[in-house]
């Protein structure tokens, strides 16, 4: 969901996980010029035809068959990613995105899935606070934004499995500290 906490979330993890990087869907969104326009003059970004999903997934790949190049190092981590002797650590990936599980290409890389939701009230709160660029137009939130939010959840909940639902009016340190302890959790399985 939009304004949901999936940046935040996925920059707090970042910070704790060792040998861990970020690609965020947000870097992909096409040029406004080749945004399509509805009949009402609402600019569809939130839409798969928005973006550029071909080079996420091209990018993802890049990352994921030569990660200790992209691995980025925080204070916490104490590790060097390019040191040869790391090369049997584990690293860690996280994609983060608004339409990310109803791009099929992308759905066999996921070793884990997460989904912040928000309730209408609160999420269109939290989005008339932010501005971007265009800024959004009277009526874009209740016109567009919304209604491709529930489309998109639909065909999740229809499509997908292995899902973990959070509740992004949770506070963010209880977020973080579920999806880290669950990471943990997935990575002591890979390790034996």
């Amino acid at each position: 969901v939009t304004n949901g906490g999936k940046t935040t979330l996925a920059k707090k993890l970042q910070k704790i996980l060792p040998n861990c990087d970020i690609i965020c869907q947000d870097d992909f969104f096409k040029p406004e010029s080749e945004v399509e326009t509805d009949q009402r003059g609402f600019k569809l970004y939130d839409v798969l035809d928005a973006l550029y999903m071909d080079e996420m997934v091209k990018s993802i790949r890049s990352r994921m068959n030569n990660p200790a190049c992209s691995c980025v190092l925080t204070e916490e981590t104490q590790t060097t990613c390019t040191n040869p002797k790391n090369t049997k650590d584990v690293y860690i990936l996280i994609v983060e995105g608004f339409l990310l599980y109803n791009y099929e290409p992308l759905n066999e890389l996921w070793d884990r899935r997460y989904f912040l939701t928000l309730p209408y009230e609160e999420c269109k709160r939290r989005r008339s606070t932010r501005v971007y660029q265009p800024a959004d137009t009277p009526g874009y939130f209740d016109g567009h934004v919304w209604p491709m939010y529930l489309k998109y959840k639909n065909e999740l909940e229809e499509n997908s499995s292995n899902v973990v639902y959070l509740d992004g009016t949770k506070p963010q340190e209880e977020l973080l500290s579920q999806v880290y302890n669950d990471i943990v959790q997935e990575l002591t399985k890979q390790r034996e």
